[in-house]
C-alpha cells in the first residue's frame, strides 16, 4: 500500500511561485487521490507489492499506469522544491558541466526547457532526464507518463497540468514555469544525476 508523502517544508513555503491555496489542493487532494485510486487497483493484481518505478515500468496504459505514474511524478516534483530565500540559483558540479557541454548556458537549457513546457499541448510533465551515458535530455510526457519508461533517470520536472498552476496564474503557463527555477532545490537535481 502506498501513503501520501510528507513534504519537508510547509504549505505557505514556496509562496509566491506556489502557493499554500495551490500546494494544499495539489498535494492534499490530487496526489491524495491518485494514492487512493492505485491503493484499491492494486490488490489481487499482479503489482501488488511491486515497487512504484517499476510499476510505471511495466504497467500498459491505463487505470494502475495513470496512478502509479502521477504519484511517481509527483513525489519526484514535490521533493525537488525549497524556499525561495534558501535555492540556490542553478546547479554546480558534474550536473552543470553537462548541462554547460550540452546547451552552452543554464540560461540556454532553460529556455529549451520552458518552451517544452508550453509547447506540450494538454496536460502532462516536461523533464530533465539523463541516460545510462549521462547525456541529459529533455522530454515532454504526456499525461501521468515518466521517462523510465523510456529506460531514463529523470531528475527534474515541472507540473504543466493546470491543476499545479491555474489558482495562482491562470491561463499563464508561460509565467508559471518562468518562476520555477526560483524554489528548485539543486542539490536534490544533482544527487539524483549523480546517482544515475
Amino acid at each position: 500500500m502506498f501513503t501520501l508523502i510528507q513534504l519537508s517544508y510547509a504549505m505557505e513555503a514556496l509562496a509566491p511561485v506556489i502557493s499554500a491555496q495551490t500546494l494544499s489542493f495539489h498535494h492534499g487532494k490530487h496526489l491524495q487521490a491518485y494514492v487512493d485510486n492505485l491503493n484499491k487497483l492494486l490488490p489481487g493484481s499482479e503489482y501488488e507489492g511491486m515497487a512504484l518505478e517499476e510499476t510505471v515500468r511495466k504497467a500498459p496504459a491505463g487505470p494502475v499506469f495513470n496512478n502509479a505514474g502521477q504519484i511517481l511524478n509527483h513525489e519526484l516534483y514535490f521533493t525537488q522544491f525549497m524556499p525561495a530565500s534558501e535555492a540556490a540559483q542553478g546547479p554546480t558540479g558534474a550536473l552543470a558541466a553537462q548541462i554547460e557541454k550540452q546547451w552552452g548556458s543554464f540560461e540556454a537549457f532553460k529556455a529549451e526547457f520552458e518552451a517544452k513546457g508550453v509547447g506540450l499541448f494538454g496536460s502532462g510533465w516536461v523533464w530533465l532526464s539523463a541516460d545510462a551515458e549521462g547525456n541529459l535530455v529533455i522530454t515532454q510526457e504526456p499525461g501521468a507518463s515518466n521517462p523510465v519508461v523510456k529506460g531514463l533517470k529523470p531528475l527534474l520536472t515541472f507540473d504543466v497540468w493546470e491543476h499545479a498552476y491555474y489558482l495562482d496564474y491562470q491561463n499563464r503557463r508561460a509565467a508559471h514555469l518562468a518562476a520555477l527555477w526560483q524554489i528548485v532545490d539543486w542539490s536534490v537535481i544533482a544527487a539524483r544525476y549523480d546517482g544515475k
